[in-house]
């Protein structure tokens, strides 16, 4: 069908208000065109209203930015995708690897499935070597589970890859970026440093407050530069639209010009792994940078974003020439994406996007015997048991996050033998009104649960479990 500006300016913005979402734009490739959207305002406080040439921070879709420049020196035969990280970056070595860290390699890193654990923070400084100082840093990091074993959502593992990057290149991540993307592409709204998004029309992020709509961040920029590889880039939606329309083309830009090959553009959307937690970033596989979709048979490939009271969504659908692009700053985000992009993509690409996650109204009897026991990742301990029948979780923090928040306390609503809903509560893990809790096993057979796409293998089996369903959270 014509993509038609009035109707979807309209959708745009009754969902935007429905959902208390401060500020979005919207960038749609259709039909061979470009379509940009704007609603709302950038910033509650000063009133400043969104323009579709306003740049937002983008969160985790700066990995495929990463991804890029990585499968482009793999094209120069730069790097090799099986090569461990241990012989490009000597001086990282995760704790506890006892050489595993040989079995880390580039394309382990790209796909989730080094084992690396999934946020490790520390500000390494303003300076050119923060990506240096920062793996320095990491040195003793530790692994959620063995490489190769299980897919487990690693922001560590992209922050290593900009560092290879630099190895290999000699220069800044920075710097490299904008040589390889932003200039051959033309994106003249994307940058990686918060001075340069002074001379632009700049989204503040919005955090929840007392009343139905968010209020402005404390501050707009919480995140090191070190961060970058992993989740500091910031762009407008039709710069974002533009990087995704390079490698719906094969890699070429619209002149021609080779940004990256189309062996690498394949490589990447090709399934690496498959993905147990299906709903939080509402992946089912993973390729090299590229979460991947399949929407009842229509293939497709994307990523999420989020950073501070920010939030990105990037959808692909290749058999029918279709890109959407929407950023956020804040509130029922999640709920407008969804909104949204069922009733956008199922107009341009007849896709049938999967409804929300949520636990059924009669909740299948379950046997939560296999389950029970404590799952541990790093800085997490999850303990599962069944109190008179009913499953409940426990998540609590340890180890050098031991004092971030006390512990958390839910039981589980069951939607199959493996999967659960856990209620949600504001400001935690649990931040959505109900969250997947999955259960899967590593290659070798050890069960593991994954909360947030992170994976925490078992560590102690529990006790006797009670064959029941039906535990209601709360």
């Amino acid at each position: 069908m014509t993509f038609s500006p009035a109707h979807w300016q309209s959708r745009l913005d009754a969902l935007r208000a429905a959902h208390h979402v401060p500020g979005a734009v919207l960038a749609v490739f259709t039909d061979g065109r470009i379509h940009e959207l704007a609603s709302g305002l950038l910033h509650r406080g000063t009133g400043v209203e969104v323009t579709t040439d306003s740049v937002f921070q983008l969160g985790s879709i700066a990995k495929i930015y990463t991804a890029t420049l990585v499968m482009q020196l793999v094209d120069s035969g730069g790097l090799d995708l099986d090569t461990p990280v241990a012989a490009l970056l000597p001086e990282f070595s995760p704790a506890g690897a006892r050489g595993a860290d040989r079995e880390i390699t580039v394309r382990r890193l790209l796909s989730h499935t080094s084992g690396l654990t999934g946020e490790f923070t520390h500000d390494s400084g303003r300076g050119d070597d923060c990506l240096a100082a920062y793996v320095r840093a990491a040195r003793n990091v530790a692994l959620d589970c063995p490489p190769g074993t299980a897919v487990s959502y690693s922001s560590v593992g992209y922050t290593l890859l900009g560092r290879i990057v630099e190895v290999v290149t000699g220069r800044t991540w920075d710097q490299v970026l904008k040589e390889r993307i932003v200039a051959p592409l033309g994106l003249n709204r994307t940058m990686t440093l918060p001075e340069e998004a002074l001379a632009f029309r700049t989204a503040m992020g919005h955090l929840p407050g007392d009343g139905p709509d968010p209020e402005p961040a404390p501050a707009w920029d919480m995140m090191p530069r070190s961060a970058g590889p992993h989740g500091r880039v910031l762009a407008s939606a039709a710069d974002v639209l533009r990087l995704a329309k390079m490698h719906l083309d094969g890699g070429a830009t619209a002149d021609g010009t080779q940004v990256l090959g189309a062996r690498s553009v394949a490589a990447m959307q090709r399934w690496e792994v498959d993905v147990p937690d299906r709903w939080t970033v509402s992946a089912d596989g993973w390729g090299l940078g590229w979460s991947l979709y399949d929407w009842n048979g229509v293939p497709g490939y994307g990523h999420d974003g989020a950073a501070l009271g920010q939030y990105g969504y990037l959808r692909v659908v290749p058999g029918a020439d279709a890109i959407v692009v929407l950023l956020t700053n804040g509130g029922g985000a999640r709920h407008l994406y969804a909104d949204l992009f069922r009733e956008l993509l199922a107009d341009l690409a007849e896709v049938r996007m999967p409804p929300p996650f949520a636990p059924p109204a009669y909740p299948p009897a379950v046997d939560m015997t296999p389950l029970l026991g404590t799952y541990r990742r790093e800085g997490v301990v999850i303990t599962v048991s069944a109190p008179d029948g009913t499953p409940h979780l426990r998540y609590e923090f340890a180890d050098a996050m031991r004092d971030f928040s006390p512990p958390l306390e839910t039981d589980l609503t069951p939607l199959s033998a493996t999967v659960f809903a856990a209620a949600g509560a504001a400001g935690t893990p649990f931040g959505e009104a109900w969250t997947p809790v999955v259960f899967a096993a590593l290659v070798d057979g050890t069960p593991c649960c994954y909360i947030n796409m992170r994976c925490a293998p078992r560590t102690t089996p529990g006790g006797k479990g009670v064959s029941r369903g039906g535990g209601k959270a709360h």
